[in-house]
């Protein structure tokens, strides 16, 4: 049994969005503590965008650990981004941090331009900020959300992916986040998984796009995760049953996810990756 299978499950709970990080009980492991870097990233600059917490946080800490500079882009978590920024000092790398709403088109080009001026440059991009809200039917979900959904979780990696390309050089990487939920649907976040289907069918498209100008573009669709997102939405009840659903019976933490993106960041672990999906999914079985 792992240490992450000996952590307590989630109390009922509940936060405003997009949640915060103290406010989680019990705490989730995010800090990537009990890594060690091996220099495969040195020298790179990544922007993260969600990187204040959870899995951000976690892959924002790995890359830092591996060697990397960091820009993380976050809504306005300032508590959380300034620990995630700590974390990565810490390791003796830079970290800048960039708040505001990437569902604005505007927002997008600025976060990265200011990444890259700040950075001098760029080799490494995470697309990983995302939004979602609980609802029991299609109708119960109002334009609003719907459009919010996608302006987040899906506009908002086209437009912060095609403001990179001006800055990112041969043999860089990008990395997508997606879900379970991309994979296999889920009836109670129709809104969410449609955006995850359609960032995979990004990585695929992109991938193609980008092969001959050697910049590989790959994603990670994990299965259930202990993240600030949860408690800010889901009713306590669902909180509480939060990841029982996979054959591991737990939710994953977002340490365990973080390995993922460095190994498709590292030339040296997968030079020869590009348009693939990573699934660390607690044991599902998926067809195909």
């Amino acid at each position: 049994m792992s240490d992450f299978d000996r952590m307590p499950d989630p109390r009922p709970q509940e936060q405003p969005y997009p949640g915060e990080t103290a406010g989680m009980n019990p705490r989730p492991r995010d800090e990537m503590a009990d890594y060690t870097g091996r220099d495969l990233l040195r020298g790179r600059r990544a922007l993260v965008t969600g990187g204040d917490s959870g899995i951000g946080r976690a892959v924002t800490v790995a890359f830092a650990k591996e060697g990397a500079d960091v820009a993380v882009a976050y809504l306005n978590e300032d508590d959380d981004a300034r620990h995630t920024a700590e974390l990565v000092q810490a390791t003796g790398r830079r970290c800048i941090l960039l708040p505001g709403d990437l569902a604005d088109a505007r927002h997008c080009a600025d976060v990265v331009a200011q990444a890259a001026r700040e950075l001098g440059g760029l080799d490494l991009l995470v697309n990983n900020i995302a939004y979602q809200q609980n609802a029991n039917s299609l109708t119960e979900i109002t334009e609003e959300q719907w459009q919010h959904t996608f302006a987040v979780n899906i506009h908002s990696y086209y437009r912060v992916t095609r403001a990179a390309l001006e800055h990112l050089p041969e043999n860089s990487a990008i990395i997508n986040t997606a879900s379970i939920n991309g994979l296999k649907g889920n009836s109670h976040l129709i809104d969410y998984s449609a955006t995850k289907g359609a960032i995979i069918a990004l990585t695929y498209s992109l991938a193609q796009s980008l092969i001959q100008k050697r910049i590989r573009v790959n994603c990670v669709a994990p299965g259930p995760v202990w993240t600030p997102l949860i408690p800010a939405t889901f009713p306590a009840d669902k909180v509480q049953e939060f990841g029982q659903q996979v054959p591991m019976g737990r939710a994953a933490q977002p340490d365990e996810i973080a390995p993922s993106y460095v190994f498709f960041a590292s030339d040296q672990l997968s030079s020869y990756y590009t348009g693939e999906v990573l699934a660390p999914i607690g044991g599902i079985t998926l067809p195909g």
